[in-house]
């Protein structure tokens, strides 16, 4: 049993449960997001919510709670499996927190920080898609679903499954990737409908 991996996944656990989305909101313009908008703790409700300097503010920090536990792994000359669970447990904090009741985030920025931390490569190439994709359609929630399932296959493009290193990078993309679409499942009902909401714009009426 390795118990500083071990101490490593349940810290990274506790530092994905901090809702930053939920106290920047409350600090910032003393309300609850939970209550407003898309009922969202995550940057892009914060940003529709409390405006674009707290939403920003809420996407660094939630993708800097991803990235922080594989580095922190890494430097501490842990395996890429150990990367792996830390960023996995950061994800886990921040869609199931303690301190929601075990409720939360879509985890998307977290994401994209745990991907930088073992996948960089892939992290930038999906947060490029999403932002051509959000730029193109306005639709933030289409940017993410079409990011989450090009994770596997960009894994498997930058990281050939010819070691056990990348089978994990792999298995963490596929996961990762198949949890965000499954936590969209409402935003793809309503794009079908034609009743999302798009960034900067009013919401149709449905």
């Amino acid at each position: 049993m390795n118990a500083p991996g071990l101490l490593i996944v349940v810290l990274a656990y506790l530092l994905g449960s901090l809702p930053f989305g939920l106290y920047i909101a409350k600090w910032w313009k003393g309300i609850d997001v939970r209550e407003h908008g898309s009922g969202n703790i995550g940057a892009t409700n914060v940003y529709r919510v409390v405006g674009a300097p707290a939403g920003v503010l809420v996407f660094i920090l939630d993708v800097l709670k991803g990235a922080a536990p594989p580095i922190f792994a890494a430097m501490q000359g842990m395996g890429v499996v150990w990367q792996v669970a830390a960023g996995m447990a950061a994800i886990l904090g921040h869609n199931f927190s303690p301190f929601l009741g075990f409720k939360g985030g879509k985890g998307v920025s977290t994401s994209l920080g745990v991907l930088l931390g073992v996948a960089w490569p892939v992290g930038f190439t999906a947060w490029a898609l999403w932002a051509v994709v959000v730029a193109l359609t306005r639709y933030v929630s289409l940017g993410s679903i079409l990011a989450a399932a090009s994770l596997a296959p960009l894994s498997a493009w930058y990281y050939p499954l010819h070691s056990t290193d990348n089978v994990a990078r792999f298995a963490f993309c596929l996961a990762a990737g198949i949890f965000s679409i499954i936590k969209h499942r409402a935003n793809i009902v309503r794009l079908l409908h034609g009743t999302e909401n798009r960034i900067g714009r009013p919401k149709p009426r449905s």
